[in-house]
C-alpha cells in the first residue's frame, strides 16, 4: 500500500507541475549526401518552438557544434497559422527573410514545398549562418484564432514542417534536415503512464 500511496503522490505532483512553453524539435536527414554530415546534423543541430505570448511564436535554431557545420537557409512548409514578425540574428549570425533556392534542396521526393523562406546573407553566406555555438531567432505573428497549441499540433502531425538546408561540414558537403515528429514530451509521457498505472489499479481495486 505504501508504493501505491507514494506512485500516486509522484503522479499528482507531476500533473500539478507547470510545462514549460518551449518545445524542443531534433531534426532527420532527408539527403543522406554522406553519413558522417547526417549524424553531425542530427546530433548538433534543434530548434525550440516557445509561446512567446501576445499572439506570437518563437522559433529559436541552435547549433551546438562541436563540428563544423552551419544552417544556411530555413524554410517552413505549412505555414497557414504564422507569418513573420521579427528576425533577431545571435552574434556571428546574418539572416533576413526570402531564400535562393526558395524551395529545401532535396524536399521534392518527400513534398516539401516552402512557404516561406530565409537565408545567411552574402557575401560569406556559411560564415553569416548559424555555426557552432551559434542561434537564430524567427518570431511568428500567429493568424488570428489560432493558438500555440494549434502550432504545436501541426508540427506533432506534420502539416507544418520546419527544414533547414546545412553547409560548411569538414566534408565540404551539405545536407538537407525536416524536424522530427511527434512532439517529443517526455512529461506528456510520464503523466501518461503514471495515470495508466494508477486506472489498473483502480480497476484491480474494483475487482
Amino acid at each position: 500500500m505504501r508504493r501505491i500511496i507514494g506512485f500516486a503522490g509522484f503522479a499528482a505532483a507531476l500533473a500539478a507541475a507547470p510545462v514549460a512553453n518551449a518545445v524542443p524539435f531534433g531534426f532527420d536527414c532527408i539527403t543522406n549526401n554522406l553519413a558522417g554530415d547526417c549524424a553531425i546534423g542530427e546530433a548538433q543541430l534543434s530548434v525550440d518552438v516557445t509561446d512567446a505570448g501576445a499572439g506570437k511564436a518563437l522559433f529559436t535554431f541552435s547549433n551546438s557544434g562541436p563540428a563544423a557545420s552551419s544552417i544556411t537557409d530555413v524554410y517552413l512548409d505549412g505555414d497557414a497559422l504564422l507569418s513573420i514578425a521579427l528576425i533577431t540574428n545571435g552574434a556571428g549570425v546574418d539572416f533576413s527573410a526570402g531564400a535562393s533556392p526558395p524551395n529545401l534542396p532535396g524536399g521534392n521526393p518527400i513534398g516539401f514545398s516552402a512557404d516561406f523562406a530565409l537565408d545567411s546573407n552574402a557575401p560569406n553566406v556559411p560564415l553569416k549562418g548559424v555555426n557552432p555555438g551559434e542561434t537564430l531567432q524567427v518570431l511568428m505573428n500567429l493568424v488570428a484564432g489560432t493558438t500555440f497549441a494549434d502550432v504545436l499540433a501541426n508540427l506533432g502531425n506534420g502539416d507544418l514542417r520546419v527544414g533547414i538546408h546545412v553547409q560548411a561540414f569538414a566534408s565540404g558537403g551539405s545536407e538537407s534536415f525536416v524536424h522530427q515528429t511527434p512532439i517529443p514530451e517526455p512529461h506528456a509521457a510520464i503523466l501518461f503512464l503514471a495515470g495508466t498505472g494508477l486506472a489498473a489499479y483502480s480497476i484491480r481495486r474494483r475487482r
